[in-house]
């Protein structure tokens, strides 16, 4: 070997090491692989007029208001737990008002993951959408609030946590991804959340999703968004970059058909990432005959695809869906739907499609969604006598125990590890 090649050489391997040691995340994890977890959506979006938010009535009703005309939640939640709460119009048939949480109060968050830590919930990923990366500039949001509070309560708790970019709100005007990577740097640096013990890795490295790819109902192009260059910021940027990428993709992903865009561009894309993450609510329903074996043999055909191309798979598991009250809002959507669409069962659907995604295989659970109690899949305890009157109404918890769900869900991490025998039927706290 010549000098002119020894010196190339040396200066390779320099820069390399260099660009390896400026890499700003944690280099190890209480949690170094999604494999053998339950994890959950946590939405964090829940604002009142007094939490200091400036968001009036966030996502408990629209237009900034909480009333029986603006009313859109389908599921009320019980809040006898938790430290502060907030008053409504909304009144229980002795004449008490109702009361609700804000997702901005630190108590709340720490509520919420000492109920992971008690039932056995592994973590959440945290929810944040393209219209909180577009204005990663504000120092003072909310979102960045709930975010810090939940990888603190994280680590309090030893839950696993991670960030999760839902492109929603992505404008057809040439927006792209550059937004995401600007926002990820300022998480990176300034919230530091994956100098976090407990920031979830996966394949050794912090786990990032990016959620809304392949979905006809967007208006953007996904070859036109920058997609490509997001995922190889974050797989190869020497500072912020060494991630594993999780893609948040349609139920029918695999034929690129239904609810699905039929460009073969998806199967390019998550090719390059690290889990394949399926968005299946509303896809499956305790209302048609064995809904749940279809679903199973949906799984194991997903796996087989997944293992096929080289990537890890994650099945979407939840409790049931509604969101009846919020699509009043739309009229052409109040036409097809009704209170309870897609029923819990008392939480026979959220075990039958657990067992079936176990039994098909799944290394780790997504459940959507921890906290989501206007579109009816939160497992967070809610009331079975909501505030319902004649101009008003909500959905009941079929009689089971407030926490039923995150009961069942702790157990779900204990059978997909295999603590517990697998089994169909439904576990019960005797």
């Amino acid at each position: 070997m010549n000098l002119k090649h020894a010196l190339i050489l040396g200066l390779t391997v320099f820069f390399t090491i260099q660009s390896s040691g400026q890499n700003k995340h944690a280099k190890t994890s209480n949690y170094p692989s999604y494999k053998g977890l339950v994890m959950a959506g946590y939405q964090g979006w829940f604002r009142t007029p007094e939490d200091g938010s400036g968001s009036k009535w966030g996502h408990y009703g629209a237009d900034g208001k909480f009333d029986k005309d603006h009313n859109t939640i389908d599921f009320w939640p019980d809040v006898s737990e938790y430290e502060k709460t907030y008053e409504t119009k909304f009144k229980f048939p002795d004449g008490t008002k109702a009361r609700v949480f804000s997702s901005v109060d630190k108590s709340t968050t720490d509520l919420h993951f000492k109920w992971m830590k008690e039932y056995g919930v592994d973590g959440v990923f945290m929810q944040r959408f393209f219209g909180v990366a577009r204005n990663h500039d504000d120092p003072n949001k909310s979102q960045d609030i709930i975010l810090k509070n939940a990888v603190n309560a994280a680590e309090e708790n030893n839950r696993a946590i991670a960030v999760m970019y839902d492109l929603s709100g992505m404008r057809a005007d040439g927006e792209d991804c550059s937004a995401v990577i600007e926002d990820w740097k300022k998480l990176v640096d300034n919230l530091k959340v994956t100098q976090s013990i407990n920031y979830l890795h996966h394949n050794g490295k912090p786990l990032v999703t990016i959620w809304g790819i392949g979905f006809p109902d967007r208006s953007y192009n996904i070859r036109e968004i920058g997609i490509n260059r997001l995922i190889d910021f974050l797989k190869n940027d020497p500072i912020y970059g060494g991630c594993s990428v999780m893609l948040g993709v349609p139920t029918y992903f695999r034929e690129l058909d239904k609810d699905c865009l039929p460009d073969p561009y998806l199967h390019d894309v998550i090719r390059t990432a690290d889990i394949v993450l399926p968005w299946m609510v509303q896809r499956f329903t305790p209302l048609l005959h064995q809904d749940e074996i279809r679903y199973r043999d949906h799984v194991m055909a997903d796996i087989k695809w997944c293992q096929d191309n080289k990537v890890d798979y994650v099945p979407l598991v939840y409790a049931g869906f509604s969101w009846h009250n919020l699509s009043k809002r739309n009229p052409g959507l109040a036409r097809h739907t009704t209170y309870g669409a897609i029923p819990r069962v008392g939480g026979k659907f959220y075990w039958d499609l657990i067992y079936n995604a176990i039994s098909a295989g799944a290394e780790m659970l997504y459940v959507g969604m921890f906290d989501e109690v206007d579109e009816g899949t939160a497992i967070i305890p809610v009331l079975n006598n909501p505030p319902n009157s004649d101009d008003v109404h909500f959905v009941g918890n079929d009689d089971v125990a407030p926490d039923h769900y995150l009961f069942l869900t702790g157990k779900a991490g204990q059978m997909l590890r295999k603590e517990i025998p697998l089994s169909y039927k439904i576990p019960s706290k005797e």
